[in-house]
């Protein structure tokens, strides 16, 4: 068989965003929960078993999911925590593997081809999974086989919280009495046309031949036919560095609030920003995308020369929204994406940024890391038009101008910071 050898593992957090929560919240055991957008217009993230028994399931309408299980626990949820658990798991799995995948925010993938010869394949990956339930307390469930496709099949048939070893031999018997819908690539489309062909197992799906699979389904034809029969010679590719980051606000409902749309515009960008910062990453590529009411779609982009600072991007993003927003209709959705990242600190600009502006930000985020991401904003960002009161901030910065002081001496950057906090800045638009 073409898959003689080899030993790939695929990894899988349980209801990942739910597992987080349960964590800090102990009274969401055992119940329905459901992650994602509070209002009738947003959708589901994530959900836990006992919300799977009503029908409730990922990318689901929150308004559909809320009506099919009324008792369901709602939460919004909060990506940076989710994140720096996934970062947790990554840092474990990195640690002990000689090559590992990260697929997503909860999957990993890794090749221990050969390591049955000195140690054991199965008796390696059951300490790694017990390793990252003892330091994280999170429950995570593995398939161990040939390839990548039979491993991710064999995790979902381990679920919740177990796992299970498909050797070479025992591929074929394993994979014949399932669903096609168990097969990676298989989206609800492609399951009814072959359903519609009488197709309903993978010992069915096996027995077509390729070409006639082909000519129903062109080249992604032959690549599920090879699924069914176990073949999958997709190496595990090692872990790369995020290329992007994004972020995107779909509106409860569609406005033409231009003041509004440039205070939401202000705080992505700072947020993202901020997080690149974090990150010790630098773009040099802004893109801002706008929804219309009918659901057209747009986006511009423009290139700019690698940077992390708020002030720069903010004027580049204002630049493309208007240029962008041509149309006069009801918006839907707004989003702002940076690209083209690369590891990297803020350098100064010589005709623009000033050491000044530099420390500025390092006290910036040095505030942001201890009281949280919201404790410093501009005040244009605060906008009363979602349901942030000014009143909001102005607590947060009584308390941060006695940290100041006490961790800095007070130079014109800090008396420039003070500034921009202090309670009576909040009421206008200013510029820094």
């Amino acid at each position: 068989m073409e898959y003689e050898g080899r030993n790939i593992v695929h990894f899988d957090l349980d209801t990942f965003f739910v597992s987080v929560e349960r964590l800090r919240d102990s009274n969401l055991k055992g119940k329905p929960v459901i992650i994602g957008g509070l209002s009738d217009r947003g959708v589901v993230a994530s959900c836990s078993y006992e919300a799977r028994k009503y029908g409730v399931h990922s990318a689901m309408p929150m308004k559909m999911a809320r009506n099919l299980c009324g008792d369901a626990m709602v939460i919004r949820g909060d990506m940076e925590l989710y994140s720096r658990y996934s970062k947790t798991v990554t840092d474990i799995i990195a640690e002990a593997s000689p090559v590992y995948e990260k697929a997503s925010v909860d999957e990993h993938y890794i090749d221990i081809s050969g390591m049955d010869r000195f140690f054991g394949c199965m008796k390696w990956t059951s300490e790694l999974r017990d390793k990252i339930i003892r330091e994280t307390g999170l429950p995570i469930s593995f398939g161990l086989s040939v390839n990548k496709t039979v491993s991710k099949i064999a995790t979902g048939e381990a679920k919740p919280n177990g796992k299970l070893h498909v050797a070479s031999q025992q591929v074929i018997p394993f994979l014949s009495p399932l669903s096609i819908r168990k097969i990676p690539m298989i989206g609800d489309k492609t399951y009814h046309l072959l359903r519609s062909m009488g197709i309903d197992t993978i010992k069915t799906l096996r027995m077509i031949p390729m070409e006639m699979m082909e000519k129903v389904l062109g080249k992604n034809g032959i690549v599920i036919w090879k699924k069914s029969n176990g073949i999958d010679n997709t190496p595990v590719k090692p872990y790369s560095e995020q290329k992007s980051i994004s972020t995107e606000r779909t509106f409860e409902k569609d406005t033409i609030n231009i003041t509004y749309l440039k205070e939401l515009l202000v705080t992505m960008v700072e947020k993202l920003a901020y997080e690149l910062r974090k990150k010790e990453k630098l773009t040099s590529c802004i893109t801002v995308k706008i929804r219309y009411s009918n659901f057209d779609t747009h986006t511009l982009q423009k290139h700019i020369p690698y940077t992390s600072f708020d002030h720069v991007l903010l004027e580049t993003a204002k630049e493309l929204f208007d240029r962008l927003y041509q149309r006069r209709m009801l918006i839907r959705l707004i989003g702002v994406k940076f690209s083209s990242l690369i590891p990297g600190v803020q350098q100064l600009n010589m005709f623009e940024d000033t050491p000044e502006m530099v420390r500025l930000y390092l006290t910036l985020d040095t505030l942001r890391n201890r009281f949280g991401r919201k404790s410093v904003r501009r005040a244009v960002g605060l906008s009363r038009n979602n349901g942030e009161m000014l009143e909001e901030f102005i607590q947060p910065a009584y308390n941060v101008e006695k940290d100041v002081k006490e961790h800095t001496n007070e130079t014109s950057t800090e008396k420039r910071l003070w500034k921009i906090i202090r309670p009576d800045y909040l009421t206008g638009n200013r510029r820094w």
